[in-house]
């Protein structure tokens, strides 16, 4: 743990008699108008596909009685989050864009993280549960109703947004208890928890390790436990005899894993690594891939290949479509 002992002398700064920031500028990716308006309108394009994929398959969920099961209400709230998640981020992110002052408030920056923190770590143990729900329902689907009834799937939901509270709030309070004197410039987008401790002039040995600790241990918990369910599942399609059920299983948990595996992937390359390795300008791109991309691709990769989703989009576009040539 030497690594995160290394830090910059600028942590260390005597902070006596040095005017605090009030409020924070967020560098961004470039000072090129043009390039500025090519990513405003590409990212602008990335969150109305985020919106309408993640917050329609909310509705989906809620309009079609065929998709009330506890699989799908696990789909709809990480629909939900990732609406939720990307909304933090991308508003602010596309105005800046476009402004000269890329200014946000003390408390803008707090709330920002605050609610960042929260959603991203909501939705690492979103995915352990979903996991869990993968398992229950193969490994033994005639009960499945029964053993994933509402008195355990919405603790399981429940559970999930109060781990991501608490993580946040932990994060969030020990961020803001620095002092930031010697500068107020975030080489980001959005008010994350490297770039802020890199402008700290307190001694941020402390923040650094909660960092280390708190997300590997989240990651590790929540990685074990998608590891474990997906190895008793595995053994379950073994012994399955239709080529056909074999296929289906695989389908519907591959998508599943693929999402788990990009999502995790990029948040342990972010969070769990020594401070001596952070690179702000490649580290602005994954960031941007965790919180804008792949909320974008969540809707693609865990409900378009689903036939019940297609199936329900079909009846309600046709519903919707039949009510519009009555009206004519």
């Amino acid at each position: 743990m030497s690594e995160f002992t290394s830090a910059p002398d600028v942590h260390r700064v005597n902070v006596k008699n040095v005017t605090r920031v009030t409020l924070f500028t967020l560098l961004g990716f470039t000072d090129n108008f043009d390039l500025q308006v090519y990513l405003f309108l590409l990212f602008l394009t990335i969150y109305v596909f985020t919106l309408v994929g993640n917050l329609g398959l909310v509705l989906l969920v809620m309009v079609d009685s065929r998709l009330h099961n506890p699989m799908y209400y696990f789909l709809s709230v990480l629909s939900f989050l990732d609406a939720c998640y990307s909304s933090v981020v991308t508003p602010k992110m596309l105005v800046n864009f476009l402004v000269e002052n890329k200014d946000i408030s003390f408390i803008g920056c707090v709330t920002q993280m605050l609610l960042f923190v929260t959603f991203g770590t909501t939705e690492c143990f979103l995915l352990a549960a979903m996991a869990y729900d993968r398992y229950v329902a193969i490994y033994n689907p005639l009960t499945y109703s029964v053993s994933m009834s509402p008195r355990v799937y919405v603790p399981l939901i429940t559970a999930s947004y109060i781990g991501g509270i608490l993580h946040a709030t932990i994060h969030t309070v020990a961020m803001f208890s620095l002092s930031f004197c010697a500068s107020n410039k975030i080489q980001h987008v959005f008010c994350d928890i490297p770039p802020l401790l890199a402008i700290s002039c307190s001694d941020t040995h402390i923040n650094q390790l909660l960092l280390f600790y708190c997300v590997g241990s989240i990651e590790i918990i929540t990685i074990l436990i998608v590891h474990i369910s997906y190895g008793f599942i595995l053994l379950t399609i073994l012994k399955i005899n239709s080529v056909e059920g074999r296929r289906k299983v695989f389908s519907t948990c591959g998508s599943h894993l693929t999402g788990v595996s990009i999502y995790h992937g990029t948040i342990l390359f972010m969070y769990v690594r020594p401070n001596s390795s952070y690179a702000f300008d490649h580290d602005m791109i994954v960031s941007i891939f965790y919180t804008i991309v792949i909320p974008m691709l969540n809707p693609i990769i865990y409900s378009l290949r689903n036939k019940d989703v297609k199936e329900a989009m079909k009846k309600l576009f046709e519903r919707s479509w039949c009510k519009n040539r009555v009206r004519i």
